[in-house]
């Protein structure tokens, strides 16, 4: 487990595409951009969490 993570292509493609995107946004909107994305990014996370408690079975809450 020692390989470096790398993009598949469809991935690096996809992240140039988002970055001309990015250079043509103003400031303000890149601002507003950045912190939906890190909302997304918090949320991905909570839901992460959550699956991982339900599929090992350690959810906190009433046992029926």
């Amino acid at each position: 487990m020692n390989q470096p993570i790398e993009l598949s292509l469809e991935q690096q493609f996809s992240l140039r595409s988002f970055e001309t995107q990015v250079e043509r946004m103003s400031r303000e909107q890149a601002q507003q951009f950045l912190i939906k994305l890190y909302e997304q990014m918090m949320l991905r996370e909570t839901m992460y969490k959550q699956f991982l408690k339900h599929q090992w079975g350690i959810e906190a809450g009433p046992q029926f």
